[in-house]
């Protein structure tokens, strides 16, 4: 499920398709179309993104007009591991057992 960076509220676009980048959310109405919803985005990236290709945006929660924008599903930081203080503490602790 798709959803809200910024209050988990899902959101309701046709499948397959992508927020347009006025979008915004019905439950916060914070923008879609930003780096914090994006599968793309990494803080540990260069310029906090995956894409060798995308051009630096610095606010990661407004909107832009990156062309690589792809609303990343929930539970996923993008790499298809959940989103999770407790997972990663727990990764963290089973490391240095």
């Amino acid at each position: 499920m798709k959803t809200c960076h910024a209050c988990k509220t899902p959101w309701d676009g046709a499948p397959g398709s992508q927020p347009g980048r006025n979008e915004t959310c019905s439950g916060c109405g914070a923008d879609l179309h930003v780096c914090l919803n994006c599968r793309f985005y990494d803080p540990a990236s260069a310029n906090e993104c995956r894409s060798s290709t995308a051009e630096r945006v610095r606010d990661k929660d407004k909107r832009n007009f990156c062309d690589e924008f792809e609303l990343k599903a929930q539970g996923s930081d993008g790499r298809g591991l959940k989103d999770s203080g407790d997972e990663r503490k727990k990764q963290w602790d089973d490391l240095f057992k």
